[in-house]
């Protein structure tokens, strides 16, 4: 494993920059990365992160929404217009102060990174090669990998002790997870099955077919025992965790789908290609509980690449091709989303999202990563941090509470995986420290510190 990496600030000026071989640190010369400057598009398994975004020219986005594109007739839409779009870091330096630098930087020989997962003090990361790394927190040395004959793994969920990988062949591999002594996993299914497979296709039982395009994304539903599983084939599948059948097949938008979240009251959101977030309720009161549409969220005509959900549900993000974030309020009586704004900061499109507390972080193809705060009062968001470092669009991204050592205050830490095969770890924790010109702690004013 690599050791600790000095990352410039982004507003230090240098000379020239430095090749794309990682260097090894030097105390009296810190190793930099620049993000590469290019017009590039990324490119992955099939080619669904391959954008030419536009750059729109004012902040004040049209309230018409797409035009040309096929819908249901059925689905209600709710249009917006962008009011007061979130400020940027610039225009809140004097409230927040940020130096950062890199904690870990890991290379393996896997190729790109596509998938990160979090549980229980390990990491999970799958690749474009056929196997997923496990690391050990908070040391982050690699502990055991788990081996398939398919590469690719696009998607990862850890629930418990079991972890769900999605692979490139549109089938879903299972693994159990022992502490016997050492972390083992143990591979248990594969779905679907092939049994299920095979039956379903000879009685043309459509909903136990398994996809028919690459799965993007998947989503856990513990308390109804649910997998969901978002595929390219514009589809998303409700499998039952207790005997990993196919339950439902809901044809959910008309462009490919490329990203999935539940909430903790059961409410499923999908993201798609055609511009629209859409919300789906699962419908108790008849059949296997059926999921019906509830309402369709516009995102101006830019394809939705990601999705994240506050843990009271009380926010929904959408990261989108153009580079915006776009981001729905939960009313606290009502129950039905409202447009809040869009955070304005990243050059390229937005490919992973990440929510913990009052924390947003994005993950963008202009090779950087932003931490957004959310506050309270308003519901407002700054940027508080732009991590830069990788010379690849970044992938994944992962955020949870913890500390680094002993020594270390809690805080913050993030994992980012990139195209470039590059796998980063960011601590993040919050300071005080006085105004300008003011030296008392009664007038201090908090700032964040990632180190």
């Amino acid at each position: 494993m690599a050791s600790a990496v000095d990352i410039e600030p982004p507003n230090s000026s240098i000379s020239s920059a430095p090749s794309f071989a990682i260097r090894p640190p030097n105390n009296n010369h810190p190793t930099t990365f620049l993000r590469s400057i290019s017009t590039k598009e990324a490119s992955n398994f099939s080619e669904e992160l391959s954008y030419s975004p536009p750059r729109l020219s004012t902040s004040v986005l049209p309230s018409n929404t797409c035009q040309g594109r096929n819908s249901q007739p059925s689905t209600p839409r709710l249009s917006f217009t962008l009011n007061n779009p979130s400020k940027s870091v610039d225009d809140h330096a004097e409230f927040h102060q940020t130096s950062y630098r890199c904690i870990t930087s890991v290379l393996k020989k896997d190729g790109q990174i596509l998938s990160v997962a979090v549980s229980n003090g390990l990491v999970y990361t799958g690749s474009q090669e056929n196997v997923i790394r496990v690391w050990k927190l908070p040391e982050f040395t690699e502990c055991d990998h788990l081996k398939t004959r398919t590469s690719m793994v696009v998607s990862l969920q850890v629930s418990n002790d079991m972890v769900y990988a999605a692979y490139a062949d549109c089938k879903i591999r299972v693994w159990r997870r022992t502490w016997e002594g050492v972390i083992k996993h143990v591979r248990v299914a594969t779905i679907p099955k092939v049994g299920s497979y095979v039956r379903s296709y000879i009685s043309g039982r459509d909903k136990m077919m398994k996809h028919m395009g690459p799965i993007s994304s998947l989503a856990i539903n513990m308390s109804d025992d649910i997998l969901y599983s978002a595929s390219l084939d514009k589809t998303v599948k409700v499998w039952r965790l207790s005997d990993l059948k196919c339950i439902e097949t809901i044809q959910a938008h008309n462009d490919p789908i490329n990203a999935i979240v539940v909430g903790d009251d059961g409410v499923l959101y999908t993201a798609s290609d055609d511009a629209t977030v859409r919300v789906w309720r699962r419908n108790f009161c008849s059949g296997d509980g059926p999921h019906s549409l509830t309402v369709s969220l516009p995102a101006k005509c830019s394809p939705v690449k990601t999705l994240a959900l506050t843990t009271d549900g009380g926010v929904l993000y959408g990261g989108c091709s153009d580079g915006y974030i776009h981001y729905w309020l939960k009313g606290w009586f009502s129950g039905q989303l409202q447009y809040g704004g869009a955070l304005l900061g990243h050059t390229h499109a937005v490919l992973c999202l990440a929510s913990m507390a009052n924390y947003l972080v994005s993950g963008s193809a202009d090779s950087t990563c932003r931490v957004w705060l959310r506050e309270q009062q308003d519901c407002q968001h700054v940027c508080v941090a732009i991590l830069q470092g990788h010379r690849g669009p970044i992938r994944c991204v992962s955020v949870f509470q913890g500390r680094l050592n002993e020594e270390s205050e809690d805080g913050c830490i993030i994992c980012t995986g990139s195209l470039d095969g590059v796998l980063k770890m960011w601590h993040v924790r919050r300071t005080s420290i006085g105004d300008k010109g003011k030296g008392s702690s009664q007038n201090a004013c908090q700032y964040f510190e990632i180190a």
